[in-house]
């Protein structure tokens, strides 16, 4: 793949997120009714919602930005582990993707979205035990303990509402990507 197109697919890891926050800051503001603290994001995109197509399709359009991420991270992947963890991401975009084909009312949605949030802290998990012992050892000692301490304490922390356990697990991957962007220029 040429360094041009690398490139682009590095800097979807940062668009995708703020694409994501975007459409849940925008779907939020077309449904006066959701409280962050009583509701779930997925509701945005549920039956109760004003104009859930905002909220299932930007849901449907990050996924897919993570998807071609991903592929940015196999390219920059350098050991068994790291490699692992870029095929989780890639996964982890597929859920993401499947929570605006399958939004909040339908059968498949709870199971989709546990997976979206088990597959991302995979992610960061594998990549951090790919970076372990060598030059970025100490990022790579952060990256494990994000993936291990960010489902442990969503499990165990009495949150107030689904939205809010599930925006701890987002600002974890926004965390992971941009340490992964920063590390990338350097």
């Amino acid at each position: 793949m040429k360094r041009e197109a690398l490139d682009r697919l590095r800097n979807l890891g940062v668009v995708s997120w703020i694409s994501g926050w975007l459409v849940i800051l925008a779907s939020i503001q077309r449904n006066p009714w959701f409280v962050f603290t009583e509701h779930a994001f997925s509701d945005l995109g549920g039956p109760m919602a004003t104009d859930a197509w905002l909220f299932s399709n930007g849901m449907i359009l990050t996924g897919l930005m993570i998807v071609l991420y991903s592929v940015y991270l196999v390219h920059k992947s350098f050991n068994k582990p790291t490699t692992v963890g870029a095929a989780f991401l890639t996964t982890t975009g597929v859920f993401l993707t499947l929570i605006g084909v399958f939004p909040s009312g339908t059968k498949p949605h709870f199971f989709v979205s546990v997976w979206f949030f088990i597959m991302s802290d995979l992610s960061i998990l594998a990549w951090g035990t790919g970076l372990l012992g060598g030059e970025k050892d100490v990022l790579g000692k952060l990256f494990v303990g994000m993936g291990l301490l960010g489902p442990t304490l969503a499990y165990i922390v009495p949150w107030p509402s689904t939205a809010v356990v599930e925006a701890f697990g987002i600002l974890i991957m926004n965390i992971w990507i941009a340490l992964l962007y920063r590390d990338s220029h350097e």
